[in-house]
């Protein structure tokens, strides 16, 4: 049996529960986000490492809704050479360090009729959960993406000895093992096969999308990214130019 079709089963089977399971989650996220939205203000994004790119995903890129803004710290996402600068021990030592997520957080003068969306697979650390319970303490709406099969078998790393799944207002369960990766091999003794990040990248799509519907079902026109890659490039960039300076116009008004 190929290993690749167990990798496409297992990841099929995640995101069907998902999608199956968590529907109700879903539409309450994008509600939430939507109001943000709708009164002008923002739907941030969060993740450290792998959760990332999630965050990085909801703006902007193509289909996606302008007042999402993603919130991503380089010291916690270019660990990609393992070693040197901004290597895997820095991050490793950087996202448990509790008070910088704080930190984070007023750098962007956040307020009670923002968003946050956060993305963690495990929901434990340290700068994942200061984001998490200082936008809480805000006021905003707080929306974890999180395995709680995971989380819910690991302790805090966070003095408060809270998990994401136990702050946020909404959790959407991605279902993701304990470990993330699921698919076994003969003669091998660790799993292989990471699902967190594909099903939270299409979690966060999900969002984005019926964020969208829930704004126009509102009688309110949302601004949507689209892609210059195409004959139509001049207009695209057009529209996206448009797109910039209505995030602008939200950003200077704070």
């Amino acid at each position: 049996m190929s290993v690749v079709q167990d990798y496409r089963r297992l990841l099929d089977k995640q995101l069907a529960r998902v999608f199956d399971t968590q529907q109700a989650a879903l539409e309450a996220a994008a509600e939430a986000c939507a109001a943000s939205i709708g009164r002008g203000k923002l739907a941030f994004t969060f993740g450290t490492g792998h959760g990332s790119f999630a965050a990085l995903e909801m703006f902007p890129r193509t289909g996606t809704v302008v007042g999402f803004r993603p919130i991503v710290e380089s010291t916690m996402i270019s660990f990609h050479r393992v070693l040197g600068d901004m290597g895997a021990r820095q991050y490793r030592f950087i996202h448990s360090q509790e008070g910088y997520g704080k930190a984070i957080l007023s750098s962007h003068q956040t307020d009670a009729e923002d968003s946050m969306l956060i993305f963690s697979h495990s929901g434990i650390n340290a700068v994942t959960m200061d984001i998490a319970i200082g936008a809480a303490e805000i006021g905003m709406s707080v929306i974890g993406v999180t395995s709680v099969p995971h989380s819910s078998q690991v302790p805090s790393r966070h003095s408060s000895g809270k998990r994401l799944f136990e702050i946020a207002d909404i959790v959407i369960d991605t279902g993701a093992p304990l470990g993330d990766a699921g698919v076994a091999i003969d003669g091998l003794e660790h799993s292989v096969g990471a699902t967190s990040t594909s099903v939270a990248i299409a979690v966060g799509q999900a969002i984005n999308a019926a964020t969208a519907q829930k704004l126009v079902e509102a009688g309110k026109q949302p601004m949507v990214m689209v892609s210059p890659n195409t004959a139509g490039k001049e207009r695209a960039n057009q529209q996206n130019d448009r797109n910039y300076a209505e995030l602008w116009r939200r950003l200077s008004s704070r």
